[in-house]
């Protein structure tokens, strides 16, 4: 019983510091530039937007396949 406490205690403060470490950039009030100054100064903000579209698009294709995945099978 204590070292499922333990397990999970450990579990739950690595969690913790992982939500803590990854939120940190989080509190920048612009972490990317996309109206500097010069010719093409917007591309890296169009990069880093075209990225977080297909990572949103793939984590919904993955979570639906999962989900089917799960789901009771019909041989009908």
């Amino acid at each position: 019983m204590l070292t499922r406490f333990r397990s999970v205690l450990g579990a739950a403060l690595c969690a913790i510091a992982t939500l803590f470490a990854l939120a940190a950039p989080a509190g920048a009030q612009q972490l990317v530039d996309a109206g500097g100054q010069g010719n093409g100064s917007g591309g890296l903000a169009f990069v880093l937007m075209v990225v977080m579209i297909f990572g949103i698009g793939a984590s919904l294709f993955l979570m639906d396949r999962v989900r089917r995945n799960r789901l009771p099978q019909d041989d009908e």
